[in-house]
């Protein structure tokens, strides 16, 4: 039977993260997106934790993206600081991980 380490090292392969970084970045785009169209709709908003959260969980790329070409939340300061705030403290704790500082 395989270990813990067995298992996480198959599962956590540079191809699975990749995989993953493209969909939730493309999941935060596209967010971004149904946000501004329920906006401009005057319907039902998605919440800006939320927002935040498929940024926390690595899709910081593709919401800021999608803030920027959707204009949208680009005049609230917590969106335009925040997210790229995400990605660089990402960024650290990755390099933190490879490089086992």
């Amino acid at each position: 039977m395989p270990d813990f380490n067995e298992i996480t090292q198959q599962i956590f392969t540079w191809q699975n993260i990749v995989i993953y970084l493209v969909i939730i970045n493309l999941i935060g785009f596209l967010i971004m997106l149904v946000d501004k169209k329920k906006a401009q709709h005057s319907k039902w908003r998605i919440k800006e934790n939320t927002l935040f959260l498929v940024a926390v969980l690595g899709g910081g790329i593709g919401t800021i993206a999608g803030m920027y070409t959707f204009r949208h939340k680009t005049q609230k300061a917590k969106f335009v600081f925040g997210f790229p705030a995400i990605i660089i403290i990402q960024i650290l704790i990755a390099i933190m991980i490879i490089f086992k500082i």
